[in-house]
């Protein structure tokens, strides 16, 4: 049962799965902008609301990972016409990343000021960081849940029902918001930085049972865990794993990334917090096109169509490049009130605009790097993915940042070490993709 590769079908499922994807940093955006426009301690607020976002989007991509395992099984056993021996590993992997979530809460809970400290966060903003991420943190079950969900309906080749939960999260999470951070005089008080961290926990919460009655009424895919284990449990386990140790090594990259412009003042971690959100929603929106080749070449390996998994690359990396040119574009165009959107804060915005080129320039970088990225999720090539992070954030990443920080290049040291990063990332892939792939296809 061979994928279909052609344009219309590519962006059915891309374009979903673009809009899906935005929904988690567009919580996180959502509570930058509100926050970041507060009458009170706005750049404080700023702050905390990026430290805690970049830790809480640390645990999601450790432990979120389960999405792209489940979704590569599925899609491989669907490519091999034998979905029936796949069906019980759903459930059983849901269940193991939920009951982890749990353990997070309760180890991370206690010790948040210490976590935060970490960060370089002190006084006011400390204080936000734990009040933040102390409500925040009860929305992370939700999320994984809902990311394992996604899998499974990703493994199927629907990414039309992951957008309309997505989109209702989103749209809620900006309302409750707007309602709980400024309040409505008379009859809800306003809540500041606890109201941004309860709004995105009731819309986590909501996408989570959405995504329960979309799986049981839309799919045969049951949430019952029954005995024995799925023969491919361990499978699953282990690139689990892997993916595990490789987005440890990505977060390295964050957390280095987060203390460095921690350390140079308020406005600059405030600055950067704007500019790294703004980068991962677009990298969640090229990661539409990574998610189609996630989806596309799980089910192309599992029916060994090589030439057709040639194919698919060829057309995605072309996708991918206009999509990461449109982005820098309008990113360009708009440069200046970009930037209003999230503050009004002078000394805030100057450090934002001083570095907001390197993001837009890095984009057409980043597609290149998430699609081959998502390939090799898909095809279940976890180990290689690890190496290869663990390769570009200790021999990259990291030497380039404390280089350029010696030299007092502050913002701009954290934003060029990112985007020799992605391009650390991106290549090798390419060329591996090649190295195993063409010679199949050309045998075909």
């Amino acid at each position: 049962m061979s994928a279909d590769i052609s344009f219309k079908n590519i962006n059915r499922l891309a374009i979903p799965a673009l809009i899906a994807g935005v929904a988690e940093p567009l919580i996180s955006l959502t509570d930058t902008a509100i926050v970041g426009n507060v009458d009170l301690n706005a750049t404080e607020s700023l702050a905390a609301v990026g430290i805690v976002a970049t830790f809480l989007s640390m645990l999601i991509w450790v432990f979120g990972q389960s999405r792209s395992a489940i979704s590569s099984l599925v899609s491989q056993y669907l490519g091999a016409n034998n979905l029936e021996a796949i069906k019980s590993l759903p459930a059983q992997a849901i269940l193991v990343m939920t009951l982890l979530s749990i353990l997070i809460i309760g180890a991370t809970y206690p010790i948040a000021e210490h976590i935060f400290k970490l960060y370089n966060a002190d006084n006011l903003i400390l204080d936000y960081s734990v009040e933040y991420y102390k409500i925040r943190v009860f929305g992370f079950p939700f999320t994984l849940f809902t990311f394992a969900i996604f899998g499974t309906f990703r493994g199927l080749q629907n990414t039309f029902y992951p957008m309309i939960i997505a989109l209702t999260g989103a749209g809620l999470n900006i309302v409750l918001d707007i309602i709980l951070v400024y309040g409505i005089q008379d009859y809800i008080p306003a809540m500041h930085i606890k109201g941004a961290a309860y709004a995105s926990v009731f819309a986590q919460f909501i996408m989570a049972i959405l995504s329960v009655i979309f799986l049981l009424k839309k799919t045969d895919i049951s949430l019952k865990v029954r005995l024995p284990l799925n023969p491919e449990i361990s499978r699953f386990a282990l690139m689990v794993l892997n993916l595990f140790v490789r987005t440890l090594a990505l977060n390295v990259t964050l957390y280095f990334a987060t203390r460095f412009a921690t350390s140079y003042g308020k406005e600059y971690i405030a600055a950067y917090t704007i500019g790294i959100n703004l980068w991962f929603l677009g990298a969640f929106i090229i990661d539409g096109y990574a998610s189609a080749g996630n989806i596309l070449s799980g089910k192309l390996l599992g029916s060994k169509s090589y030439t057709n998994l040639i194919k698919l690359s060829n057309r995605l990396i072309g996708y991918g490049l206009i999509c990461g040119v449109v982005l820098a574009l309008l990113g360009a165009v708009f440069y200046y009130p970009i930037g209003r959107i999230f503050t009004e804060e002078p000394k805030v915005l100057k450090q934002f605009y001083s570095v907001f080129w390197i993001i837009l320039a890095m984009q057409p970088l980043c597609a290149l790097a998430f699609i081959f990225d998502g390939m090799f999720k898909g095809m279940g090539k976890m180990r290689y993915l690890r190496n290869l992070l663990l390769i570009a954030t200790g021999v990259v990443f990291l030497p380039l940042l404390f280089i350029l920080d010696h030299y007092n290049l502050k913002l701009y040291a954290v934003f060029i070490a990112f985007t020799f990063w992605m391009v650390a990332r991106g290549i090798p892939l390419i060329i591996k993709f090649r190295q195993l792939f063409l010679p199949h296809a050309e045998n075909h």
